[in-house]
């Protein structure tokens, strides 16, 4: 299971959404979370799907890797789905104990269903083809606004994305950790759930542990380096936009007009 969980990994690549602006792709990405809550239609889901896919492909990550990011979470998936498939009235299907299951239902699961499936594998999208320095200084940049305010733009933008980046490390130092005490004869696939919450201590301290001193030493190198926060800090490569991005922004607002007129027409 630990090896389904890609957050916080880079795919490298030099494919156009590689090559887009990475705040472009940050509000692209909020703006098309939005979509998919506020667009209903049949046909809307229909067109974000094929669209999400197409993004996959121009990507260049591997479709494998990207559904990866959904095994973790398949559980909450299929939960979505029996919840309305039970709870929705409507024309019955068959009964189950004292549930009806219904076409509504079925109806109403899928396409919720489905709205969590776009909703990961867009933001799987975005950490695959940007990388983590990127990020920061995409969101550093979006969040400059809010400096007036007091707001510390940089100083967040970097505590995010370390926690961002750090997330596959800790997972790997997880694996090594249930790795060495499977040896040492722990079993974690039997017994109920109060006997397996027990043997997770002889995880839970070590990787505790392991993650004080990665960020002591991450702290210390830091200092070395003489980092001070954002006063003063400048970039080598400041971000720009390109004919590229401007393309992409005109695509995708292209897109949700053709969106809202299906809803608006439906």
């Amino acid at each position: 299971m630990l090896s389904n969980i890609t957050l916080g990994q880079f795919f490298p690549g030099d494919s156009v959404l590689h090559r887009l602006d990475p705040r472009v792709k940050i509000v692209l990405l909020l703006f098309y979370l939005i979509e998919v809550f506020v667009f209903s239609h049949p046909l809307a889901y229909a067109v974000l799907t094929v669209g999400t896919f197409l993004l996959i492909l121009l990507s260049g990550v591997p479709m494998r890797m990207m559904l990866r990011s959904l095994k973790p979470l398949w559980w909450i998936i299929l939960f979505t789905f029996l919840i309305h498939l039970f709870s929705n009235p409507g024309t019955p299907i068959a009964q189950v104990w004292v549930f009806t299951m219904t076409w509504e239902g079925v109806q109403k699961g899928f396409f919720l269903s489905l709205r969590l499936v776009l909703l990961i594998l867009a933001s799987s999208l975005l950490t695959f083809t940007t990388s983590p320095l990127k990020l920061t200084d995409a969101l550093e940049s979006l969040l400059s606004p809010f400096r007036r305010f007091g707001l510390p733009a940089h100083e967040l933008a970097m505590m995010m994305t370390i926690a961002l980046r750090f997330i596959p490390t800790l997972i790997a130092e997880t694996d090594k950790i249930m790795k060495a005490q499977q040896s040492r004869g722990v079993d974690f696939s039997s017994g109920n759930v109060l006997a397996r919450l027990r043997n997770m201590v002889p995880i839970l301290v070590p990787l505790f542990l392991s993650a004080f001193r990665r960020a002591d030493e991450l702290a210390l190198a830091m200092e070395a380096r003489c980092y001070r926060g954002g006063i003063g800090r400048t970039q080598m490569k400041a971000l720009q936009l390109l004919s590229i991005d401007y393309a992409a922004v005109t695509v995708f607002i292209l897109l949700t007009a053709g969106l809202a007129a299906i809803q608006i027409m439906a």
